[in-house]
């Protein structure tokens, strides 16, 4: 029971953030404000998209989710920080990227065999 728990939440996390990651390929002036609120140059969202595309695809793959769960948890970690550095505390996209990463890590316990195989 506990292994489908874990492919379901894994499975909801990847959805997450590919969509996250397409958007800041394909639409990154839909984040514009946000990018240039938190001191990003606009032309770093494709980069980021990159960044977060590679990192959910070594998740999503069950030899590499171990790694893939560290370099997302990196990844949110600095998403979480970023906001931190202007004053600002606990808003939307902090607990969002908390709460991403949390899932993360409780998919590769349930799932153990996926993040260790």
């Amino acid at each position: 029971m506990l292994i489908w728990i874990g492919r379901i939440l894994s499975a909801v996390v990847v959805v997450l953030l590919l969509a996250d990651a397409g958007t800041n390929l394909l639409a990154p002036g839909f984040i514009r404000t946000e990018m240039e609120a938190t001191g990003f140059p606009i032309n770093l969202a494709p980069v980021l998209g990159i960044i977060i595309a590679i990192c959910t695809i070594f998740y999503a793959v069950p030899k590499t989710a171990f790694l893939g769960a560290i370099l997302i948890t990196g990844f949110l970690g600095g998403a979480i920080c970023t906001p931190f550095r202007l004053g600002e505390y606990f808003i939307p996209p902090q607990i969002v990227s908390l709460l991403l990463g949390i899932a993360a890590w409780v998919a590769c316990i349930c799932a153990t065999r996926d993040c260790a195989s």
